[in-house]
């Protein structure tokens, strides 16, 4: 009796909520099958944004298919038409049913994929809505998070054969009966008004086009990559007062007095310096040619250091590697994961060095250990400070390998995509009490 209030009698098509459902449905599973295709294997940043797309997609299919199915629940669809034989009333019905069972379960197995990921890229559906793992699934064991994503990748895979199939089915069906068989009209009852035993008509030209269009769609579309960088912090204020100008007669005799050395503290040994506002640390590397700047928002350094007591000097910085920031939320969930950072297991890394070396006015060199993911190896940074009085001002720069550090693991130990050079610089304002 519910179907008749949306479906006028003697018509034998479903009810427009029914129809517009099932079109959204078709052609978002056009679109879907045309970027998997597309972005299979690509792990660039257009893969990358592909993926999340596909995923938006997926979980709207799975949306729709769910209000599709309470709706045929609750609205009875017309019954078949009178021309078909009994075989094929069955073999409608079994392939309806195995749509639903497919438009339901790609989704949910590909929501068990990105729930039981080592990546733990976080799905935005289109960019805007959070959507989130499946409950408990994050928090199992790793031998137990493996099993779980391999049955949704084989099930996705499977479940994506069968639709092929009954993609095939289906539409040959439909157009058997529209041209070979008017007396069992099909295509009418989701495309109203189509004419049966018709070769031209308007609605199925209509059908072709849009689902060229979707596939056109999944083929053509291109979202933006991820961000280069994160937003800019907030701006330093001048932290020392410029350098003074240098006389002439000084500039003349190379001999006269350093500017900065005769700024520098008098206080004999080294000094405790604390870390002032306005100090970053910040990286650069690339992915497949685009630039990718980074930076941690969380560190600390102990400073203990004397421009006239190198040989005691000491400088540890200490940083969280869940502050990573590039610019994108999806990306940056992903770096503290297993096959980046593993933060869960070395949740900081460590640079300490207790060697420095001076290489002309203001420029020195630490060298020290870098402590990372679990991972001991030399490094060398260059600086440049200033001392002013109570205030000190130091920028260094230099590069590591990220592969003999194991950051980068997977498809990604290739350097093909993202090189294994990574820059480090950092920009350090420091006080102290002692002048």
């Amino acid at each position: 009796m519910t179907a008749v209030r949306f479906t006028p009698a003697g018509r034998g098509r479903y009810a427009t909520v029914a129809i517009i459902l099932h079109w959204l449905i078709a052609l978002a599973i056009v679109a879907q099958v045309s970027l998997a295709w597309r972005f299979k294997g690509d792990h660039s940043p257009t893969g990358f944004a592909l993926t999340q797309l596909h995923k938006s997609i997926g979980v709207t299919i799975l949306l729709l298919s769910l209000l599709r199915l309470g709706w045929r629940l609750v609205n009875p669809p017309p019954p078949e038409p009178a021309g078909l034989a009994g075989w094929e009333k069955a073999l409608s019905q079994v392939v309806h049913w195995a749509f639903y069972v497919i438009m339901i379960g790609m989704p949910l197995t590909g929501w068990i994929m990105v729930s039981a990921s080592k990546t733990l890229i976080p799905t935005v559906l289109f960019g805007v809505v959070p959507w989130p793992d499946i409950p408990g699934m994050a928090g199992l064991a790793p031998g137990a998070k493996h099993a779980w994503r391999a049955i949704g990748e084989n099930g996705h895979g499977l479940l994506a054969y069968g639709f092929y199939g009954l993609f095939v089915l289906h539409v040959a069906g439909a157009l058997k009966h529209q041209f070979f068989d008017r007396d069992a009209p099909i295509l009418a009852r989701m495309a109203p008004s189509a004419q049966a035993g018709r070769w031209w008509d308007p609605r199925l030209a209509l059908i072709v086009l849009a689902v060229a269009g979707a596939f056109l769609f999944g083929k053509l579309v291109n979202p933006p990559h991820p961000a280069s960088g994160p937003p800019p912090a907030a701006p330093a204020q001048p932290f020392l007062p410029p350098s003074p100008a240098v006389p002439q007669a000084m500039a003349e005799n190379p001999a006269g007095p350093d500017v900065e050395t005769s700024a520098a503290p008098t206080v004999a040994g080294p000094v405790a310096w604390k870390v002032a506002p306005g100090s970053s640390l910040d990286f650069q590397t690339s992915w497949s040619g685009d630039a990718v700047q980074g930076r941690f928002d969380t560190w600390k350094a102990d400073i203990l250091f004397g421009p006239d007591a190198l040989d005691k000097s000491k400088v540890t910085v200490t940083i969280d590697m869940t502050s990573a920031k590039t610019g994108d939320g999806q990306r940056d969930a992903s770096l503290p994961a297993p096959d980046w950072f593993d933060a869960a297991t070395h949740p900081k890394a460590v640079f300490t060095a207790t060697k420095f070396e001076k290489k002309g006015d203001g420029a020195y060199v630490a060298h020290g250990t870098l402590d990372l993911r679990g991972v001991k190896k030399p490094i060398d940074l260059p600086f440049k400070l200033k001392i002013v009085g109570g205030k000190a001002q130091m920028s260094g720069e230099t590069s590591l390998d990220r592969t003999v550090f194991g950051v980068g693991q997977g498809e990604f130990t290739a350097t093909d995509q993202v090189p294994a050079k990574v820059t480090v610089r950092v920009q350090v304002n420091a006080t102290s009490d002692k002048r």
